[in-house]
């Protein structure tokens, strides 16, 4: 499932809460751009860096965006779509030989022969339980040693699906009593839209009218000067949420592969799927924004800023409503090094990996080849020093990928909060924090939203090393990993609540291996010297 889509709950209530800060605590659209010193603002000061940058050359990078799909039509994107150029659009014919026909624009893994897309898929629990379910029926297994296991994911997967119809339940019913009760009261009060002043000044004995006034006075209090509108597309996000869940993810009857026509065992298998990387009649919303946040265009007076200005995004669609596949990950990863990507983001993530070797094989193909992959840590408010959290660094049979960065979230202000309460952190595992809260970047159909998680975290962290490759093409993988880490900004003895927590305080240095957010800015002067210091 991709992290970016944290728990229905707590895009609610947070962005509630965030609607409700006053213009200056509100950072700017821009926020995550920004820098400490000038702006007061917790950001990557990325245009601090490109002043140290001014008169030096750069080459251009390709960064693959392993996600859901991409609007490469998008006008704040479709110039630093890359191009196979090898390949000839069109004509059905594998011209680069590379076994993908047609692969102009990248590839999507979760594509069908005819033109249809895997849109909702089920998760990683459900698929282990309904294999479970085929081999030991509803008994489960009689070996002692198989139990753990399989009470393991029968919970799991029964905990889940409980919470996910419970969970639609509620938030449906609540869509439609706002909805029902906004109509009478509009009504009622002859206005166009309610506030709050106008529903203390009700006086009626009619129990609907009351009922309806206490109701819609909650909500208005909740929702601060926030546009009713608002909190209603948040309140129906959640709905929707909840029910690809129940109806989709947690469905053991459900499996939309069939759509490829894959044989899913067989891992090693290449060209499966189609070259539709926009991910047609699916919602590409999560691999849009991601793209934005790397290479938006800069200095076209277009919608916002991406991070780094001589990149290239290869869309590769792996990522689907639900939980990817080990296999489209692995096979999207050796995708991405064989058409020359530099930098891979992968800002998704899942609790079980059966096919992890596989995907541990894809990881060490990318280090021998010098590929950099940026991977979110995930929205759960987990350590995951102990928690799971899947695509990982660390391989089944020891050792750890050093071409990876693990990315927490963090938000705009040096207080309490910096760490986003959502954020999976850990002192062993997560690398470094980047912003991750309130990101506004490109939306499908040429539009512009926010969102948040550490899936937005992770392309800003996948822009600036894009940015230091482009800039100072002799640095190796472990260069950039090395340089980002050791230039990020540090908050010495700053106490954060811990994510997860309702107030227990923790030194943000302990969240990360780093102890710190990156920075362009410190990234670029590290990186100008590092020849000195480290060659």
């Amino acid at each position: 499932m991709r992290t970016g889509l944290v728990c229905a709950v707590g895009i609610f209530i947070s962005s509630l809460a965030y609607s409700q800060a006053s213009q200056e605590e509100f950072p700017s659209k821009n926020w995550f751009n920004e820098d400490a010193a000038s702006q007061r603002v917790n950001g990557v000061s990325t245009t601090e860096a490109y002043t140290l940058l001014e008169g030096k050359k750069s080459e251009t990078v390709i960064v693959a965006v392993i996600d859901s799909g991409i609007d490469i039509y998008h006008e704040d994107l479709k110039d630093v779509i890359w191009i196979n150029k090898d390949e000839i659009a069109g004509n059905g014919i594998d011209d680069d030989m590379n076994g993908y026909v047609d692969d102009v624009y990248g590839w999507n893994f979760l594509g069908g022969p005819n033109g249809y897309n895997v849109g909702p898929e089920t998760l990683e629990v459900t698929r282990e339980y309904r294999k479970l379910l085929a081999k030991y029926g509803e008994e489960g297994p009689s070996k002692k040693s198989e139990k753990a296991y399989w009470e393991e994911i029968k919970q799991g997967y029964t905990k889940g699906y409980s919470k996910a119809r419970k969970e639609y339940e509620f938030y449906q019913s609540l869509v439609d009593k706002v909805y029902r009760f906004n109509q009478l009261m509009t009504a009622y009060l002859d206005v166009d839209e309610l506030t709050v002043e106008m529903l203390r000044g009700v006086k009626s004995s009619d129990e609907q009218i009351v009922e309806a006034t206490n109701f819609m006075g909650n909500i208005m209090m909740m929702i601060g000067d926030a546009p009713l509108e608002d909190a209603m597309g948040e309140l129906e996000e959640a709905a929707s949420h909840y029910q690809i869940q129940a109806e989709f993810n947690y469905n053991l009857d459900y499996d939309p592969r069939s759509i490829i026509g894959d044989n899913p065992e067989k891992l090693n298998e290449t060209g499966y799927g189609n070259n539709d990387v926009v991910g047609r009649d699916t919602d590409n919303f999560h691999g849009t924004h991601v793209a934005g946040i790397i290479a938006a265009g800069r200095g076209n007076d277009i919608g916002i800023d991406g991070i780094a200005n001589d990149v290239k995004i290869m869309a590769l669609r792996a990522v689907p409503e639900g939980d990817e596949y080990d296999k489209d990950v692995a096979n999207a990863i050796r995708y991405a090094v064989d058409n020359g990507a530099k930098i891979i983001n992968m800002s998704f993530g899942k609790g079980y990996s059966p096919d992890k070797a596989y995907v541990d094989e894809a990881v060490k193909y990318a280090e021998a080849k010098g590929v950099l992959l940026v991977h979110a840590a995930g929205n759960s408010s987990l350590d995951i020093d102990e928690a799971n959290n899947f695509p990982t660094k660390h391989f089944n049979k020891k050792g750890t990928a050093s071409n990876w960065i693990e990315v927490g979230a963090s938000s705009w202000g040096e207080d309490a909060k910096l760490a986003a309460s959502f954020s999976n952190f850990g002192g062993k595992t997560v690398d470094v924090f980047a912003p991750g809260v309130q990101i506004y970047s490109t939306a499908p159909n040429n539009e512009y939203k926010n969102a948040q998680g550490t899936s937005m975290a992770s392309p800003v962290t996948a822009g600036v090393a894009a940015l230091l490759l482009s800039y100072y093409p002799h640095l190796s993988t472990t260069d950039i990993k090395d340089i980002i880490m050791q230039s990020s900004r540090k908050f010495d003895g700053l106490k954060v609540i811990k994510p997860g927590s309702e107030n227990e305080l923790t030194d943000f240095a302990s969240l990360s291996i780093s102890g710190g957010i990156v920075n362009a800015y410190e990234a670029v002067k590290l990186a100008d010297s590092w020849k000195i210091e480290s060659r």
